[in-house]
């Protein structure tokens, strides 16, 4: 565990005393008074494109110098055509429609009427991975469900998201008439600040974990000891399963579209081919991964079979290829050796499939697609706060604003509700 400096406990606890005063009035504010602080974010990142482009080339230049990896690079690069999607997500999100506060569940007989309402938590945490575009992503999504946020990054992106903020969120929801405070980015690059803002459940009593590996393992250790509820997965890596009824111009596709992206955790890490058409099938395979520089590992391994290429920054451009005895044992391998987090299977046969999907318990299964559909956008038309992959009830898979409220229930007398 890292161990944290009061100073640096001092700053995560007054970003969230800052925020928690913004939540009354952001909980009483209007559909569109949100709404308008979406589309007011969408426009600034084209009218203070100049300075978020110059504050990002500055985090990549500072990170090339460091030795990061291309692959985490390109997480981290601004581009117009990136700023042009996130302001496209975020008109769109603004386009949706908001849930409902309440909910008629029932008329009961006794003259009372049941109610579910949807409350907000608060003040909800987030720390994640050094990518700009999630401080965006996250924001946006707090604020559609009237939360309000703690965010802290990696280093590596801090001066890129503190010109979001600076130069995007906040004044954007200033012009719409809403606390600019509300959306809190933590100073500095202290890894310390990630472990005090798991330790504050009076404050920020829900924590989004974005990233792999042991640290956000680690971290989701230190917020349960405090009693922090976290939606997180430390560990991803989609795995693919070729039955002998597939079709190869399918798996072609599916191979290529999984490995778009290297830095990625839905992407393409387990490729396992149906061991009766395995000699047949690993010439095309390898033919595809090569033409995209992709090397294979192949059996016998010298890792364990689900280890996650994208947390190996020397050999991100590797896929671990095996055999499997069909579907049922596909499955259980993507089950019991993998993160969970997605998994595709390639065929024509639609037994086969049913028989795969059916075995699957991770929390996104495609059929004839790509586990890189397994992302907010691009699986539920919305950005998202992070993917949780917990094997317990709550959500799964992509998690967005409609995820992120109390349930209570309310008892009025019939004909007042």
């Amino acid at each position: 565990m890292t161990s944290q400096t009061p100073s640096t406990e001092n700053a995560v606890r007054a970003c969230a005393i800052r925020a928690s005063q913004s939540c009354p009035a952001l909980e009483r504010a209007t559909d569109a008074s949100i709404d308008t602080a979406l589309r007011g974010m969408a426009e600034r990142l084209r009218t203070a494109r100049d300075t978020l482009v110059s504050a990002n080339e500055e985090d990549l230049a500072a990170a090339v110098s460091a030795g990061m990896s291309p692959a985490l690079q390109d997480r981290l690069r601004l581009t117009g055509a990136r700023l042009d999607g996130m302001a496209s997500e975020l008109r769109i999100l603004a386009d949706v429609p908001h849930e409902p506060r309440d909910k008629v569940l029932e008329e009961r007989p006794d003259h009372l009427t049941l109610l579910k309402r949807r409350r907000p938590v608060g003040v909800i945490g987030a720390n994640f991975e050094a990518r700009p575009n999630v401080t965006l992503d996250i924001a946006s999504q707090f604020l559609k469900s009237r939360n309000a946020g703690v965010l802290r990054t990696g280093s590596a992106a801090q001066r890129s998201s503190r010109a979001i903020v600076e130069h995007v969120i906040a004044p954007a929801l200033a012009d719409a008439g809403l606390d600019p405070d509300a959306v809190q980015l933590v100073p500095g690059e202290d890894r310390s600040a990630a472990y005090a803002l798991v330790s504050l459940p009076e404050l920020i009593p829900l924590v989004i974990l974005r990233g792999s590996g042991d640290s956000t393992r680690d971290l989701g250790r230190e917020a349960a000891r405090h009693g922090v509820r976290t939606l997180a997965h430390a560990d991803g890596g989609g795995v693919l399963y070729i039955h002998p009824a597939a079709d190869d111009d399918t798996v072609r596709r599916l191979i290529t579209d999984s490995l778009d992206r290297l830095g990625v955790c839905n992407r393409l890490n387990l490729l396992l081919i149906d061991r009766s058409c395995y000699d047949e099938r690993l010439p095309g395979v390898l033919e595809v991964l090569d033409r995209l520089g992709i090397g294979a590992s192949l059996p016998p391994h010298a890792h364990q079979r689900g280890y996650e290429w994208s947390l190996d920054p020397e050999r991100a451009a590797t896929v671990t290829v095996d055999a499997a005895d069909g579907p049922l044992h596909a499955a259980r391998i993507a089950n019991e050796e993998t993160s969970g987090l997605a998994a595709a299977v390639a065929t024509e046969d639609p037994a086969a499939a049913a028989e795969f999907i059916d075995a699957y318990a991770g929390s996104g299964v495609f059929w004839n697609s790509t586990t890189r559909l397994l992302d907010g956008f691009k699986l539920l038309r919305l950005p998202e706060t992070g993917i949780n992959i917990d094997r317990v009830p709550g959500p799964r898979g992509p998690v967005s604003f409609r995820d992120l409220y109390l349930r209570q229930y309310v008892v009025v007398p019939s004909g007042l509700s």
